[in-house]
């Protein structure tokens, strides 16, 4: 048996996984709340002239750090032929550095398990959520700020030192990043580990069935799961797998692992869906010019917030962060605050027998090659209830859904060092054999074994489609 096939079966055997050697996944819950009471945390709204540390540069081109690291709030004009909209100006968060968000495993009594940490980020709702073994910007584990190195960073960077079973760049949200991307990795160690307060060992199975609660599994964390492989078998191997967990594998678990497994029933190859991709990367232009902030049209620069006049959209605020377990204690920042929450959704119909995810290409104009696979449905900065029907394809079916019909419903944050309480409603949603399969040009069927193969490269699937992937589960 080779390698790769060895580690796609012992991710499989986590993901399988529902309780693990350590900590029951009830427990975990209790578990945050404890290092929630443990931790002083306090976020305050602050003017922009009491960010110390950043400063607007002259004539109000920008909002930077004074070191010229960690981001900027940056002004850009978009032109594009893509949708209905074919310019407009907006800020943008700009942060070209490659942070690392990576777990350390481990096996424990045959079993995989991740080291998951309890993290607190400035923008979250909750305050601790789950967050990877290492989440850290290069100007945070370079010390930039004169803080502590991150814990467990030392694993990171001697690269002999363990395993690599997965070592990815994805890319962050293209509305909001200008081609931002991180490091996903995942690290397989035989040493003995200190483990600290904060930090607990899960196995992948505890991981999804904990992001079925409303923010829980912070985004780093959804977005390094996403990306890890199960491999492609034959009907008879899944077969096998069925039968040793028929007693705990729940019917749509079933459906799910046959379609992550199986590469022989989808509706098209993987050279027709790159095909197909690649002619609409042809077809679709993204052009990108930086301007200065007080150049962006409807947009009001005023004492707390950069703000669209109307209020839609988002804005920038400046705050001041205390939180008494990081690296550095106290700092200020600006962060995102989106207008309300938006709408993530997959519908999934069974094809051939196996269950495909309708995909639809999708341009941002942070997008790092114009487009990105993204979810059926991505509503995240206009008020989707306020849609008219057939302005947004599918819209109309995501939010009529039938109870029965919806496999996966909960609040989702998003990433808390960059975005203030912000979060979106996670969908997938089963439509039944009579729904269309003749679908717009931007979208496309495919299996989940196929969205797997396409998260083994960079820049195909956004962060939305990646977080709703993380939550699929076979149990």
């Amino acid at each position: 048996m080779n390698n790769n096939i060895i580690k796609n079966l012992t991710f499989l055997k986590s993901a399988l996984a529902d309780e693990g050697s350590f900590i029951s996944t009830t427990e975990v819950i209790n578990w945050l709340v404890k290092r929630n009471k443990a931790v002083n945390v306090k976020i305050s709204k602050i003017k922009f002239k009491d960010l110390i540390g950043w400063s607007f540069s002259e004539g109000n081109y920008n909002l930077k750090h004074n070191s010229g690291n960690f981001f900027s709030i940056d002004g850009i004009k978009v032109e594009t032929n893509y949708g209905n909209l074919s310019e407009w100006k907006q800020p943008i968060i700009n942060q070209p550095e490659i942070g690392y968000l990576g777990f350390i495993t481990k096996e424990f009594d045959g079993i995989l398990h991740f080291l998951v940490q309890a993290k607190i980020e400035p923008g979250n709702l909750n305050n601790v959520q789950l967050s990877p073994t290492l989440q850290a910007t290069r100007s945070n584990y370079s010390q930039v700020h004169k803080g502590k190195a991150p814990r467990y960073l030392e694993y990171f960077r001697d690269r002999n030192r363990c395993t690599i079973l997965l070592d990815q760049l994805q890319s962050e949200q293209g509305a909001r990043f200008l081609h931002k991307r991180n490091r996903n990795i995942i690290l397989k160690t035989e040493e003995y580990i200190k483990i600290h307060d904060d930090f607990i060992w899960l196995t992948l199975g505890q991981i999804k069935k904990l992001i079925q609660y409303d923010n829980l599994v912070n985004m780093d964390t959804r977005t390094v799961i996403s990306g890890i492989p199960f491999g492609s078998f034959t009907s008879r191997t899944i077969d096998f797998f069925r039968a040793i967990d028929k007693n705990r594998v729940s019917p749509i678990g079933e459906a799910m692992l046959e379609s992550a497994l199986k590469n022989d029933k989808a509706l098209m190859s993987i050279d027709e869906i790159i095909a197909w991709f690649t002619d609409l990367k042809c077809k679709f232009d993204l052009k990108l010019t930086k301007i200065s902030l007080s150049d962006i049209d409807d947009w009001i620069i005023d004492d707390f917030e950069i703000r669209h006049k109307n209020n839609k959209f988002f804005k920038v605020i400046a705050t001041d962060v205390e939180i008494c377990n990081r690296e550095v204690a106290k700092w200020m920042q600006p962060l995102i605050q989106p207008a309300q929450e938006g709408l993530i959704a997959f519908i999934v119909k069974k094809i051939n027998g196996v269950f495909h995810f309708l995909i639809q290409a999708k341009l941002e104009c942070g997008n790092f090659d114009v487009l990105e696979m993204a979810p059926t449905v991505q509503c995240l900065t206009g008020n989707y209830r306020q849609t008219a029907d057939g302005e947004l394809p599918f819209l109309k079916t995501v939010l009529n859904a039938k109870k029965d019909n919806i496999i996966f419903d909960t609040l989702q944050s998003e990433e808390g060092g960059r975005f203030y309480h912000e979060q979106n409603r996670n969908l997938l949603i089963k439509v039944s054999d009579d729904f269309n399969e003749l679908i717009p040009i931007n979208y496309c069927w495919m299996t989940l074994n196929q969205l797997h193969s396409f998260l083994k490269y960079n820049n195909y699937l956004n962060i939305q489609a990646r977080s709703l992937i993380s939550a699929i589960s076979f149990i």
